[in-house]
C-alpha cells in the first residue's frame, strides 16, 4: 500500500514537492536495521533513542551501529558499502 505524507520543509522555503514514502520492510522480525550517526552534536541521544523504541516494539530486530567521522562530508565509501552488507534498512539522525 503507498500513502503520502506532507513534509514541511523546515528551512521556510516555500512550497515543497509531493514525494511517496518509501516501501515498507514489513516484519522486522531476524532483520538488521542499521543506525547511521552523522557526528552532529546530539545526534547520538535521539539515534539511541529510535534504536530502544525499534527494539521494544520489534523484539526480533537486531540493531547495527554506525557513525561518520565528520557530518561535513559524505559518508565514506567503505562504511556505506559495510552498512549496505550488514543492514536490511538504515536510519540516518542528526540533532543540534
Amino acid at each position: 500500500m503507498t500513502s503520502q505524507r506532507k513534509v514541511w520543509d523546515p528551512r521556510g522555503r516555500g512550497p515543497t514537492a509531493r514525494v511517496r514514502l518509501a516501501p515498507r520492510k514489513g516484519d522486522l522480525d531476524g532483520k538488521v536495521v542499521g543506525i547511521l550517526d552523522i557526528n552532529k552534536a546530539k545526534g547520538d541521544l535521539f539515534l539511541e533513542r529510535v534504536a530502544e523504541l525499534l527494539l521494544e516494539r520489534f523484539p526480533g530486530l537486531s540493531i547495527a551501529s554506525y557513525t561518520k567521522d565528520t557530518f561535513s562530508r559524505p559518508a565514506p565509501e567503505e562504511l556505506l558499502k559495510e552498512v549496505v552488507r550488514n543492514c536490511n534498512a538504515v536510519i540516518e539522525g542528526l540533532a543540534d
